[in-house]
């Protein structure tokens, strides 16, 4: 069992009230993790670390950061097999899932290493004689970056990377479902070399998680926030960085449409489809929950999604390497199952699937899934998919653009021209043509529309999101004044 603390200053130090919080696996139900559960207080002292250590940190140079964020790089590398176990014993994840996340991790801090020397602005003409006029960015002060759990090492190390990279300080705020997996990315960090209170890392019981959020969002030194998670949560959040004026950047929830046109490679479609329906047993924000298929070609796809579907190896992740293992817990098995006979219900039929057994769960598929039904609106964020049969082009971009949420998409035909002007009318912050739609790299801007949230993570977007734009000018030559 991990025994978890919080990194404060640069210290692993209990919370102040000395309260802590468990975490059971979600298959065995044993206790795997025990989590210091930090108060207001606790979340005030890690902002102060973090401002503390915000002159020296921004006033490092670009290469000094950079070869911060790649020694960090290489520690998580190392700490692969560790990583991977804690994601697999607090969320319910294959090991290759916490091989993955430790993998495309990495990435990011690589990629944010790079961008330290990338921090920009402009001069900009003026209109007074001898004026020099610059656009500059500069650190913004102590950013709060609040993680999920699903994919943890990726979103925990994105809420933070950019912000480091860019001279901020940081708190992250981990998820009370992997506080041991979140707190590992202090310590790669801590032994990388950033410096006492550069980065914290505060985990709270869900009971206190709101108390704990406002005193963070709150504090003067925090400037900027990010937030990956539900929608739901995400308003709220919202709400508290505007009743403090503090800007934050939103990556929601989602229901991602794959659009099939007629002439499509139907085999690259369904072989995208498996990977974004089930990866990660469909725990993904990106993850394809609606295929929206041209009716003359549905029979076709549909009998070969379910072959696909049927033979997918699934089970115990404590026993073996699955490509669908456990699900977070409980409340997803009854989620998606009663999604699905919703469904079923109102007349759609489920080709494959249905079954668990405890939180590990057979990949669904549903066909002849309409508007009408829940499971066309709902975030199911399980591993399901459902299959909405059209009649043109027009009608699959109005379906697709039925929802409240708009992150990612994806399209699939072979008339490239075509694609792209479909793309072009699907509301979704990204989107994909013949390719799946969970994907990501991080020099990309990441991020949706619509109830998905607003904003971005990656390259460019990124150091925008967390600098300050200032305007500064110099007058080089005597100025004249009119009185």
């Amino acid at each position: 069992m991990n025994d978890v603390k919080l990194l404060i200053a640069g210290q692993q130090c209990p919370a102040s009230g000395g309260a802590t919080f468990e975490r059971r696996n979600p298959v065995s139900n044993q206790v795997v993790s025990r989590a210091a559960a930090a108060t207001p207080a606790d979340a005030k002292a890690a902002a102060d670390a973090a401002a503390a250590a915000f002159p020296a940190w921004s006033a490092l140079g670009p290469s000094a950061r950079r070869s911060r964020l790649n020694k960090a790089a290489e520690l998580l590398e190392a700490k692969s097999a560790e990583i991977a176990a804690a994601v697999r014993d607090e969320t319910g994840a294959t090991a290759g899932w916490g091989h993955f996340n430790v993998h495309f991790a990495a990435l990011l801090l690589r990629e944010a290493a790079a961008q330290t020397s990338q921090i920009g602005g402009e001069v900009i003409p003026s209109d007074v004689p001898g004026m020099m006029a610059m656009a500059y960015r500069q650190p913004a002060g102590v950013v709060l970056g609040i993680a999920p759990w699903n994919a943890p090492i990726i979103l925990g190390v994105r809420a933070i990377a950019t912000p480091l990279a860019c001279g901020n300080t940081v708190v992250l705020k981990s998820s009370e479902v992997c506080p041991a997996t979140h707190a590992l990315i202090g310590t790669v960090l801590e032994e990388a070399g950033v410096g006492a209170g550069v980065v914290n890392v505060v985990s709270a019981d869900l009971k206190d998680a709101e108390a704990v959020t406002e005193a963070l969002i709150a504090h003067p030194a925090v400037k900027r926030i990010n937030f990956t998670g539900s929608t739901r949560v995400g308003r709220l959040l919202a709400l508290l960085a505007a009743k403090y004026l503090k800007p934050i950047v939103l990556e929601l929830g989602g229901k991602a449409p794959l659009l099939v046109l007629a002439d499509a490679d139907i085999d690259a479609a369904v072989n995208a489809t498996v990977f974004g329906a089930y990866a990660n047993a469909g725990q993904i924000c990106m993850s394809t929950e609606r295929v929206i298929i041209e009716r003359s070609v549905a029979d076709e796809f549909a009998a070969k999604l379910a072959k696909r579907v049927a033979a997918l190896p699934v089970g115990n992740p404590n026993e073996g390497e699955f490509v669908i293992a456990s699900v977070v817990g409980p409340a997803t098995v009854e989620r998606v199952l009663r999604l699905v006979a919703d469904a079923e219900k109102q007349g759609a039929k489920v080709l494959v699937g249905g079954g668990a057994q405890g939180t590990i769960m057979q990949g669904i598929v549903v066909d002849y899934v309409t508007p009408a039904m829940t499971l066309f609106r709902e975030e199911s964020f399980g591993p399901q998919v459902s299959i909405t049969r059209v009649d043109s082009v027009d009608e699959a971009v109005k379906l697709a653009n039925d929802t409240e949420y708009g992150l990612a998409a994806a399209v699939f035909t072979r008339d490239i021209a075509r694609g792209f002007e479909v793309a072009r009318r699907i509301e979704s912050g990204i989107c994909h043509i013949n390719s799946p739609t969970v994907q990501d790299e991080a020099p990309m801007p990441f991020g949706g529309v619509k109830a998905s949230g607003y904003g971005r993570f990656g390259g460019r977007a990124g150091i925008e999101a967390f600098t300050e734009l200032r305007w500064i000018t110099a007058q080089l030559t005597p100025r004249k004044y009119p009185f």
